[in-house]
């Protein structure tokens, strides 16, 4: 029998109804769960009957949330986290341990390159960096104690791109975790999953919730190692609430017509300024001068909705661009309905150094674009008047 399609099944999935029959499922706003005697609440806790007996543990919105993200995805099974970064460090902390090394993307998140390189070696975990593009660096990275590979593709914000088909079977050869923070691209857009990684990682209050209201994390992979995430997850807490769970499920019934929008005026965009005199660099996966743009058009769908673009003159013009923006936001957020504007050497990626940020290609005039969903001839007025 043919599968429903992406779209369907983002739509139609979802939690069994109860005797009231409603149509959209209904918030679950419980931190506890009623057995109908002792033995019950025994085989629950001994894991040998299926249900609900704690919120921190599951619930009925953050079921049907990881159900539907998992088929979307490709995956066996998943864990719902109060946000991205806790689904970040809940897949690390599960898996590594003292004296393990990981192997990470040179180019990945402010606050992923803060857990390790300033919490995890505290707990004996080390780590080191190499470049999506350089697959040499990738090879001989790779030490007796690397335990895990994790990268970000596309990434953020530099827009590189990793082949996660070859990623994956290096992975393999030496008996390595794969994990990939999957944001940017979401799984309409890529599946690493059935590209070979073993764990897909999502922070769901960009692309997934698509509309700036909450905060989330989606951790997906094998009914294996996801056991082995409930396992710290259950102790440690990072639960999603049922109530951003339910917001999610349901953001994700739009999240192919959202992410079709995005795409098609983050091209349009990524075309205007690679045209225009001021900007030295644009950097989108789906222009043909993007170094890897073979290989996202191989495991993409399409190119995504963030642009990133170095403006000439430095922090004092991309702050003035920025300041003479007027329908475009200024926030360190990304994925909204809402055309976004980042300045990440001095916002998401301040932390970093000068030097560091230079290595994953983040000038002082490096401005990240989240384009939203807003008429393409306003989003390009808007640019231009900022640019003349």
């Amino acid at each position: 029998m043919q599968e429903d399609n992406f779209e369907t099944i983002a739509i139609r999935l979802q939690a069994e109804r109860s005797q009231h029959k409603e149509h959209s499922v209904p918030l679950y706003l419980t931190s506890s769960y009623k057995f109908d005697d002792a033995e019950e609440m025994r085989a629950l806790f001994a894991n040998e009957k299926e249900g609900n007996v704690y919120s921190r543990y599951a619930n009925p919105n953050t079921s049907e949330l990881i159900e539907k993200m998992a088929a979307l995805e490709g995956a066996e099974d998943g864990w719902a986290t109060a946000t991205g970064m806790a689904a970040i460090f809940t897949t690390f902390a599960a898996f590594l341990g003292n004296g393990d090394h990981v192997l990470s993307s040179r180019s990945v998140f402010g606050s992923t390159h803060q857990l390790l390189s300033a919490v995890f070696p505290k707990w004996g975990i080390t780590y080191s960096y190499a470049d999506l593009d350089k697959q040499e660096q990738w090879i001989e990275g790779i030490k007796p104690n690397t335990k895990m590979i994790f990268v970000e593709t596309p990434s953020n914000p530099g827009i590189d791109i990793i082949d996660l088909e070859w990623l994956a079977k290096l992975a393999k050869q030496h008996n390595l975790l794969l994990v990939v923070d999957n944001c940017f691209a979401t799984p309409y857009l890529q599946q690493p999953i059935k590209l070979g990684a073993d764990i897909s990682i999502h922070s769901a209050t960009k692309f997934i919730d698509g509309q700036g209201r909450t905060l989330g994390g989606i951790i997906l992979g094998t009914n294996k190692l996801m056991r082995i995430i409930e396992g710290f997850a259950r102790h440690s807490g990072p639960a999603m609430s049922p109530f951003n769970a339910w917001l999610m499920s349901k953001s994700l019934e739009t999240l192919a017509v959202r992410m079709d929008r995005h795409c098609d005026n983050a091209l349009k965009v990524a075309e205007f300024l690679e045209s225009h005199a001021k900007i030295k660099k644009v950097m989108y996966p789906f222009l043909p001068s993007h170094p890897q743009y073979a290989i996202a058009k191989k495991q993409m769908k399409q190119g995504g909705g963030i642009v990133t673009l170095v403006i000439d003159g430095g922090v004092a013009a991309a702050g003035a661009f920025m300041n003479k923006l007027k329908m475009f936001s200024i926030s360190a957020n990304l994925g909204d309905t809402r055309s976004i504007a980042t300045h990440p050497a001095t916002s998401t990626h301040s932390k970093l150094t000068e030097e560091e940020r230079l290595q994953v290609g983040i000038e002082q005039g490096t401005i990240r674009l989240s384009i939203g969903l807003e008429h393409i001839d306003d989003i390009l007025r808007d640019i231009s008047q900022a640019l003349d």
